[in-house]
């Protein structure tokens, strides 16, 4: 059996990032077996026993991760010329009065601050942002299996062949696309549930069976819905809550 890198197994495992797992190693806060590991690059067998100590696990405890129903015109991340990243709106003036109830907003809480998945300047809708490398690669590492669900409100003509093609059967990038699910919500509205998230794939998958899309709107990600949180407002994820 081949070694791995400690840091690699345990984002593999799900314990944290792999950037976060080389800062618990330096930190000494990590046991393989019982036996402490303080070095980077420490390789070990993928059936050993890995461990946090209890300063790990606590600062896990205290990373968050919040919801933001991003307006249009916002980036998801870098900002663009112009343009401003969502990560802006998280200011206590713009925290959801429910849920300022149960959670204060702190200043701590926007260090490392990163959205998990994107959410394009013309798209408006629920945007995950998260300290949590868990959180992160449970969303968008590569073997995720969360499902994404969006209102899409379109003009043209779509025959039910079309249709068909959008649930199965388009190519985007020279690859054959994950089956999706897409049905009519309403007259002009579509609803689209995918589990793959390609730079622009609605409106590219739209563009393709000759469809424009005049709106289009994040609901759902996983178990959490965008439910009541008004445009341009923000809320923590429960500690009971997961995606």
């Amino acid at each position: 059996m081949e070694k791995i890198r400690l840091s690699k197994l345990m984002s593999e495992q799900g314990l944290c990032s792999r950037r976060e797992a080389d800062r618990y190693i330096e930190l000494g806060w990590v046991f393989v077996d019982g036996e402490q590991i303080s070095e980077l690059g420490t390789k070990i067998y993928p059936t050993q026993k890995i461990k946090l100590n209890k300063a790990a696990q606590a600062q896990q405890t205290s990373l968050v991760t919040i919801l933001l129903n991003k307006p249009i015109g916002y980036v998801s991340a870098q900002p663009e010329l112009g343009y401003q990243p969502a990560v802006v709106l998280i200011k206590p003036e713009n925290q959801f009065r429910k849920d300022q109830l149960t959670k204060r907003f702190q200043p701590v809480h926007l260090r490392n601050l990163a959205p998990a998945g994107r959410l394009d300047i013309d798209s408006q809708g629920l945007l995950v942002l998260t300290q949590d490398g868990r959180i992160a690669k449970q969303l968008i590492g590569e073997n995720s299996r969360i499902d994404k669900e969006y209102l899409v409100r379109v003009e043209g003509a779509l025959p039910p062949a079309k249709l068909a093609l959008l649930n199965h059967g388009l190519r985007l990038d020279g690859q054959a696309l994950k089956p999706a699910q897409v049905s009519w919500q309403n007259q002009d509205q579509l609803r689209f549930i995918l589990n793959e998230g390609k730079k622009r794939q609605i409106r590219r998958m739209c563009e393709l069976v000759n469809l424009n899309v005049t709106g289009l709107k994040r609901v759902r990600i996983g178990k959490i819905k965008l439910g009541n949180l008004p445009d341009g407002q923000w809320r923590y994820l429960d500690d009971g809550e997961s995606f």
